[in-house]
């Protein structure tokens, strides 16, 4: 494993437990005396208009997902998505990994009214929790299983989006999409013809995002498309600058303002009623036996190998792992529905399912043998 890959995971680790305390404090503040201040924060009315909610989701966000564009285009030029051999297996793994959970909640909450815009909340895998929980195992997981495990994370990034673009965005206008397509078009044979330095990429990113928000689609997009455009000579450097500031402030802060879930009055009909049931079976269920079964699928096709060392147990909890969802489902979650109840729902199962999926990854890894 290269030095970049070791200080990488080692950074996820970190900035996995940082996001875990910042959601055990938001779960602590709201079924507390100190709610009152945890919702005054959330709904906080920041300068130029605009609320606390909308600065995390359509400002913040975006910066973590040009962090996820650099490295999807690092690992596609110079680490484990660099050869097509290497491409081929995760890809497979994280497609039965989108499809299956999105299927199974389906299949659970058919018949609901105004629940199947939900289906693609547990299709997502958090890359900070996941890895975090990985590595708590030591040294029982060899390196082309985290490598594995990392590259299933981006593919699912990469996917989440496509669907939010497609999916969860508004009504388009026709003028800005027009002006978007423009500067993507730019920001592409900039990419081509020229080194794209990461100012005057980061800079036309900027006015991507002004203008797709304007056409109704989510900022996010340009934040992925970004990363993906920056030159390959200056990727690792401005991945490097920018992880601190999406680890340890941007993610964190994301979980604490949308972890908060009140407990009271919390009973088991509420966790099994459609859609929490949905999202926790499609993470905890439909994760690990989509990307198990399509891993094995392949390989046994001849289309693929296993990652090196790994066995079919170690595989099946990394799968098992793949289904903490946290980060990317609570922020599909968010663009899906907009009520309050639909909103603490959504919460539970997403919390529920992740929660499974880390307990029983971590307990497959330590208690086996490769």
């Amino acid at each position: 494993m290269s030095r970049w890959l070791r200080d990488f995971f080692a950074n996820e680790t970190t900035g996995g437990i940082i996001m875990l305390l910042a959601a055990v404090a938001a779960m602590a503040m709201v079924n507390s005396a100190a709610q009152p201040h945890y919702l005054a924060f959330i709904h906080a009315a920041l300068p130029g208009g605009i609320d606390a909610h909308f600065a995390i989701a359509d400002i913040l966000m975006p910066i973590f997902f040009l962090f996820v564009g650099l490295e999807l285009k690092h690992e596609m030029s110079h680490g484990a998505l660099a050869l097509p051999s290497q491409r081929l297996l995760p890809l497979i793994a994280a497609v039965g990994g989108i499809v299956l959970p999105a299927l199974l909640y389906l299949g659970i909450t058919q018949g609901e009214p105004g629940l199947a815009s939900g289906w693609a909340i547990p299709t997502a895998t958090d890359i900070a929790f996941a890895i975090c929980v990985v590595n708590l195992a030591g040294k029982r997981v060899p390196a082309a299983a985290k490598i594995f495990l990392l590259a299933i994370a981006i593919y699912d990034d990469l996917a989440a989006i496509i669907i939010i673009a497609l999916f969860y965005s508004d009504g388009l206008a026709l003028m800005p999409l027009a002006g978007a397509a423009a500067v993507l078009a730019a920001m592409i044979a900039g990419n081509y013809f020229t080194a794209a330095r990461p100012l005057p990429m980061l800079l036309l990113g900027l006015l991507l995002g002004f203008l797709l928000h304007a056409a109704g689609i989510h900022t996010t997009v340009a934040g992925m498309v970004t990363g993906l455009c920056i030159g390959k000579l200056y990727v690792k450097n401005t991945a490097h600058q920018l992880h601190p500031f999406v680890a340890f402030g941007i993610l964190p802060l994301f979980a604490f303002a949308s972890a908060g879930v009140d407990f009271t009055g919390l009973t088991p009909s509420a966790l099994l009623s459609p859609l929490p049931l949905g999202i926790a079976a499609g993470l905890f269920i439909g994760k690990q036996l989509g990307i198990f079964g399509a891993t094995l699928l392949a390989v046994r096709m001849g289309v693929a190998r296993l990652p090196d060392a790994t066995s079919p147990r170690t595989l099946y909890a990394i799968a098992t792992i793949a289904g903490i969802g946290f980060t990317m489902s609570l922020f599909i979650g968010q663009l899906a529905f907009s009520d309050a109840a639909h909103q603490h729902a959504l919460k539970l199962g997403v919390l529920a399912g992740s929660a499974c999926s880390a307990i029983a990854g971590l307990a497959l890894l330590r208690v086996g043998r490769n």
